[in-house]
């Protein structure tokens, strides 16, 4: 597997590429920003991006994939959140209110909990885990966890946001993540990486 960590924007998001070593092909987690860069080291290491996924609708997690989309062709996929009959309901309310489409463009795919994402010989399990927002989804597979802004190193995310539940992230956070191997190994959507047995045994702001 090819993992590649970038930190863009202002606010320093971390966005992820992840790739087949045998096909070259590419999934990118969380382009806030700067998608001159990340094309730059999409072509660098010769990767062919098939598919864009963000863990959430915040602007700082969604800032390039217009961009990215428009240059690439690959499918974006956004979390369904909570309302089987309105999927990604969340995501075009932000749409509409940061201008509509233009912005951020219609999502291909709808990701629910349970669901797979499939990179040819890379295969994550999809983890509904709201509270940041309520389309917050989080991508564990192959020993790794794609946190979003559910669990940081030493922290969560904020839950002061319309949307936002300290009880619902918590709740997520306990019975979606704390229940992978503690040595499972962490990339939050901001700051460094840990491990769920790190934050199960000192993560101050989980009871």
């Amino acid at each position: 597997m090819i993992l590649r960590a970038l930190t863009v924007g202002f606010i320093a998001t971390n966005c992820y590429i992840v790739a087949s070593d045998t096909t070259r092909r590419a999934m990118l987690i969380d382009p806030g920003a700067d998608s001159k860069t990340i094309l730059k080291v999409l072509n660098t290491d010769n990767l062919s991006l098939s598919l864009i996924v963000v863990t959430h609708s915040h602007f700082d997690h969604t800032g390039a994939v217009k961009a990215l989309k428009d240059a690439t062709g690959a499918r974006f996929a956004v979390g369904a959140g909570a309302d089987k009959s309105s999927p990604g309901a969340f995501i075009k309310l932000v749409a509409a209110m940061s201008g509509g489409s233009a912005k951020i463009p219609e999502p291909d795919l709808f990701l629910s909990d349970g669901d797979k994402v499939d990179i040819d010989d890379l295969h994550f399990k999809v983890l509904f885990t709201p509270g940041h927002s309520p389309d917050e989804i989080s991508l564990y597979g192959h020993g790794i966890l794609f946190s979003g802004d559910t669990l940081f190193n030493a922290g969560i995310g904020r839950t002061d946001f319309p949307g936002c539940s300290y009880e619902q992230l918590e709740h997520s956070i306990q019975t979606k993540l704390y229940t992978l191997p503690d040595d499972t190994v962490v990339y939050p959507g901001h700051g460094p990486a840990t491990t769920i047995g790190r934050e199960k045994r000192g993560n101050p702001f989980i009871r």
